[in-house]
C-alpha cells in the first residue's frame, strides 16, 4: 500500500476533567523530522511522543500539537509527604534545643525543604495519541491511493503511446523506402532501379531510426513502477 507523506490527524479525549487534543500535520521531507509542541507541563513526555510517531511514520516533516483544556481537573496533583515533614520538624526542634538559635519553624520554611511535596504530572495518553495517528494514517492512505491511481493512469497512457511508437516505427521504414524509390525514379527518369541498393538504403535508415532499445527500457521501467506501487511502503525515492 502506497501512503502519502502529507496528511492530518486529530483526536480529542477528556481525562479527569482535562480535555486533551492531539493534532498531527505532515509535509514532504527526505527523512523523518518530528517536532512536538506541547504545554510546559507535558515537556517531559516529548521523547515518548516522538518515539510513538517514529513507530508509525518513516518519512516526512511531522508537527505534533498537544493542547490541554482544564475544566474541573488540575494539571498536577500535589501531595504532602507527612513522614518527611515529621523528620524535618524533629530535626529542627532538636537543633533549637541544642543550639542557641531562635525556634522560628513555620509552614513557609518547611515548604521550601526538599521532598516535602510530591508532584504527580498527568501521564501522556498513548491511546489518544494512537487515535490521532490512526486518523492521520487514514488520510495518508487515502491520498496515497489517489496518487497511486494517478500514476497507474499515466503509466497506462505512456504504454499506449509506446505501442503507437512501435507500430509507427515499422511503417516509417516502409514509407521511407517508398519515398526513396520514387525519388530515384524521378531523378533517373527510369524504372530500371537497383533493388539491392534500395534495400541497403532502407536498412541503413531503419537502423538509424530504431527505437526498440528505448521502448523496451521504458516498458521495463513501467513494470518496475507497477511493482513498487503494489509492494507499497516508503517507495518515493525509488519512484523518483
Amino acid at each position: 500500500m502506497v501512503k502519502s507523506m502529507t496528511g492530518y490527524g486529530r483526536a480529542v479525549e477528556t481525562v479527569n476533567g482535562r480535555q486533551f487534543t492531539v493534532e498531527l500535520r505532515s509535509v514532504n521531507n527526505r527523512y523523518l523530522d518530528c517536532t512536538v509542541k506541547a504545554p510546559r507541563s507535558l515537556s517531559f513526555a516529548e521523547e515518548a511522543v516522538k518515539q510513538t510517531v517514529k513507530n508509525s511514520i518513516s518519512r516526512g516533516k511531522v508537527d505534533v500539537f498537544v493542547t490541554i483544556h482544564s475544566e474541573n481537573g488540575v494539571d498536577a496533583t500535589v501531595t504532602l509527604n507527612a513522614a518527611v515533614v515529621k523528620g524535618y520538624l524533629a530535626a529542627m526542634e532538636q537543633m533549637a534545643e541544642k543550639y542557641p538559635v531562635k525556634n522560628d519553624i513555620s509552614v513557609s520554611l518547611l515548604s521550601r525543604m526538599p521532598e516535602v511535596f510530591s508532584v504527580e504530572k498527568p501521564e501522556v495518553d498513548e491511546e489518544q495519541l494512537a487515535k490521532a495517528l490512526e486518523s492521520f494514517d487514514a488520510m495518508r492512505v487515502a491520498e496515497g491511493k489517489a496518487l497511486e491511481n494517478d500514476l497507474r493512469s499515466r503509466g497506462a497512457t505512456i504504454e499506449e503511446l509506446v505501442g503507437q511508437v512501435e507500430e509507427g516505427n515499422a511503417q516509417t521504414v516502409v514509407d521511407y523506402r517508398q519515398r526513396l524509390e520514387n525519388k530515384i525514379k524521378e531523378v533517373l527518369a527510369s524504372t530500371n532501379i537497383d533493388e539491392n541498393r534500395i534495400l541497403t538504403e532502407a536498412a541503413i535508415f531503419a537502423d538509424k531510426v530504431a527505437v526498440d532499445e528505448e521502448t523496451v527500457r521504458l516498458r521495463s521501467h513501467l513494470q518496475q513502477m507497477y511493482g513498487m506501487l503494489t509492494t507499497g511502503g516508503a517507495v518515493g525515492r525509488k519512484l523518483d
